[in-house]
């Protein structure tokens, strides 16, 4: 049930803190346009993503499912927590990861030990957030996960 309100809560602020605090232009990309990269590359392995897991392409917020593909964590509520964590120990601080995390504290208590080890895997990579991942979508994501030390 409290995963149910989590995600009502997400996907409710998902739509004003796009408004707020993404200004980036939308990539113009499609699922199937992905795919025609290089199997191995960023761009394929992002689209193979969103084809397994049955999303679409969120206009301004392309990178988000690009954490996923990197960092290797799910997105269960749970693990959209871990992420969050793996994302502010990587050095990013916006509204959204300050929510996700506060909601995380308090909805998933027994989990605080998780929350600090995917903190610790994001602060010993070298700081990758907020790089411009629609010029890498041609690169290979192991080399990407590989030079910024993401694990």
């Amino acid at each position: 049930m409290k995963d149910k309100i989590i995600e009502f809560l997400y996907r409710t602020i998902k739509i004003p803190y796009s408004f707020f605090f993404k200004n980036n232009e939308p990539w113009g990309v499609t699922v199937s346009s992905l795919l025609q990269n290089e199997t191995g590359s960023l761009g394929h392995d992002l689209g193979q993503f969103l084809l397994t897991n049955n999303y679409q392409v969120q206009d301004s917020l392309e990178e988000h499912d690009i954490f996923h593909v990197l960092t290797k964590i799910g997105t269960t509520v749970k693990e959209e927590v871990y992420m969050q964590f793996y994302l502010l120990g990587n050095g990013k601080k916006s509204p959204f990861v300050f929510i996700v995390i506060s909601t995380g504290i308090v909805f998933y208590p027994n989990h605080y030990k998780s929350f600090i080890d995917c903190y610790k895997r994001g602060k010993n990579a070298y700081q990758f957030y907020d790089l411009d991942f629609f010029r890498l979508l041609h690169q290979p994501t192991n080399s990407i996960q590989s030079i910024f030390n993401i694990k």
